[in-house]
């Protein structure tokens, strides 16, 4: 007997609401149905276990097939199947409660709260109206009992009927409406298959085809795998990216469900490395690649995968609803990566200070973002001097220390971060007995004052900041000047008339003969904010961008160059002038454009 009936709803909104605002991606009620077909065929698989299901469940599998001549889509499974009364259960009662509240305060709420609300139904069946003018489905219960056929056109009405079925299981069919016809393309849909469906436990075919892994790595036991199973997976994942350095599995039941495996991949100094490579699983269902409430922003450069059915999901499955197992999740994969960076640095620190120019970025990242991550990597963060040695923070420390015995209560670290563009100063500190750090990387103007601000009574000095060479000058016996007050103060004047620049702060010192004629250092606090304003250095700093820059031009009093300017008759010294500041440009790379080109001349005229 053919039956007719409305929907228990109690709306006639509802489709509406499900077609526009159901799935930000219409292509998602593949990924629904499909699991909906891999659910059915794991109940019958624990009902047979139970004991509730006799007969032989055969091979279990999910099928979609593509009929471009009749335009329809179908899903179809051979698990437990419905009977007449369970469709009226399952597909007639959306959420089988609750639907008026819900369509209430959808209306009223705002987007967040929205994907909150749809969260609490059971909707996915329904995506298929985002696709299909009509909706049919034919099933078979593995009880004994008539099978049944069920249509609905989108609205509220529906018929259901017995039929005939040989076989047990549900095809739910979908007659693709025209506003979709990019599903009728075999290509499409296979993409789609893949990208969702690719891990499912049950076998899914496309056709005569399986696209799926129903046992991918992650759900086994770690000591089940090789490093071969590891890096064959890895692969399959990014089929062009360089082998991963190291990875970690993660498998825990409690407090929560989480598996997966995270790599290392190999990453250079940048900061702009590619995100989104880490896919969220749910119970071996694709969710989503979007993971930063999940793992740290510093980790974000991780590949791999996670999968964990305890991860709070919107109705579409695409979003992440933050809550405290979230936060703890975030937190135990944090622990982790620490862990095994530390377990690397103990068991092998030579192949970790391989490794460290592709893992120090991220490391130092993590330090600067999270305090705990920082107390965990500190043991093993490392830092390199000119000399190519590596030190943990603690060694270095000791390791300077010993240098400076005597010198300043307050331990200062000098670094560069271009150990060939700053090569004099980097010469003349290592020439007086200091230890040289390099700090080159695009993260390192931030770590700088990290560590002044972590390391007790410890300051880090840019090699050729204008405090590093006072503080140099300071600490060892200056020469004598040779010059009188007043070719001190005609020395200076000749510098100040030869540059012509206002940002050019000029000063006569006692150095060394040996030493440079002309000096260029910055002010370290310039010199650093600027850095952080490139770097992104937060809100706060931008009310300086307007500032100019400014430089400390150090004119050698004792340099033989000095007398040469001070003796040559009728400001013919300013020219001299000019060379020994332009040299001290260049020195520096900033000697550029048409002061390059006048420079380059002008030393040709001189050597004429």
């Amino acid at each position: 007997m053919k039956e007719s009936g409305s929907i228990s709803i109690h709306t006639e909104n509802i489709f509406p609401i499900i077609k526009k605002f159901l799935y930000s991606d219409h292509e998602i009620f593949l990924r629904e149905l499909v699991s909906n077909g891999v659910d059915a065929a794991q109940k019958l698989q624990r009902l047979a276990q139970l004991g509730e299901a006799t007969g032989e469940t055969g091979e279990l599998r999910v099928t979609v097939k593509l009929d471009k001549d009749a335009r329809t889509i179908t899903v179809s499974d051979n698990g437990l199947g419905m009977t007449a009364e369970e469709v009226k259960k399952y597909i007639n009662q959306i959420a089988f409660s609750g639907a008026t509240e819900f369509v209430e305060k959808y209306k009223e709420q705002d987007a967040t709260a929205k994907d909150q609300i749809i969260g609490q139904f059971g909707l996915g069946f329904y995506s298929a109206f985002m696709v299909a003018r009509e909706v049919e489905i034919f099933t078979k219960s593995f009880k004994d009992e008539p099978a049944a056929h069920w249509v609905c056109d989108g609205s509220t009405a529906f018929s259901l009927e017995a039929t005939e079925k040989a076989e047990r299981g549900t095809d739910v069919v979908l007659h693709v409406a025209d506003d979709s016809e990019e599903f009728l393309d075999e290509a499409r849909l296979r993409g789609i298959l893949t990208k969702y469906c690719k891990f499912l436990p049950i076998p899914v075919f496309f056709g005569e085809e399986q696209l799926n892994q129903t046992k991918p790595i992650w759900t086994k036991q770690p000591a089940e795998l090789t490093d071969d199973d590891y890096t064959t997976f890895y692969q399959e994942l990014y089929p062009f990216a360089e082998a991963p350095l190291f990875w970690i599995h993660l498998n825990v039941d409690y407090p929560f469900n989480l598996t997966g495996i995270l790599y290392f991949p190999k990453v250079k100094d940048e900061l702009q490395f590619q995100r989104n490579k880490i896919q969220l699983y749910s119970r071996q269902v694709f969710i989503t690649d979007e993971v930063k409430d999940v793992v740290p922003d510093f980790l974000m450069l991780l590949h791999g995968v996670l999968d964990s059915p305890d991860i709070p999901l919107n109705v579409s499955r695409s979003f992440l609803q933050a809550d405290a197992r979230v936060k703890k999740i975030n937190s135990y994969i944090t622990k982790k990566v620490a862990d095994k960076l530390a377990q690397l640095f103990r068991d092998d620190r030579a192949g970790f200070e391989a490794k460290w120019p592709d893992i120090g970025l991220f490391v130092k990242y993590g330090m600067l973002a999270d305090d705990k991550f920082y107390d965990r990597a500190k043991d093993f963060a490392l830092v390199q001097n000119t000399a190519e040695r590596f030190f943990t923070l603690d060694e270095y420390r000791e390791h300077t220390q010993a240098a400076q015995t005597g010198k300043n209560d307050t331990l200062t670290l000098l670094y560069t971060t271009d150990a060939e563009g700053q090569h004099a100063f980097v010469e003349g500190a290592t020439a007086r007995g200091y230890d040289v750090l390099r700090l080159d990387t695009p993260i390192d103007p931030h770590f700088v004052g990290l560590l002044e601000q972590k390391l007790d009574k410890t300051t880090l000095k840019r090699v050729d900041a204008d405090t590093a060479a006072k503080l140099i000058e300071k600490e060892e016996a200056a020469p004598a000047s040779v010059l009188s007050e007043e070719e001190t103060t005609r020395l200076k004047e000749a510098y100040e008339a030869a540059i012509a620049d206002a940002t050019m702060r000029v000063s006569v010192v006692s150095g060394a003969p040996s030493d440079e004629p002309v000096t260029i250092t910055r002010p370290e606090f310039m010199r650093r904010l600027k850095e952080q304003q490139r770097m992104g250095g937060g809100g706060g700093m931008m009310m300086f961008g307007a500032m100019p820059d400014s430089y400390e031009v150090s004119i050698n009093a004792n340099h033989p160059l000095a007398a040469r300017v001070l003796a040559a008759p009728d400001g013919g010294g300013q020219p001299l002038a000019r060379q020994a500041f332009d040299l001290a440009l260049l020195q520096q790379g900033m000697l550029k454009g048409a002061r390059l080109t006048e420079f380059v001349r002008r030393s040709v005229e001189l050597l004429g």
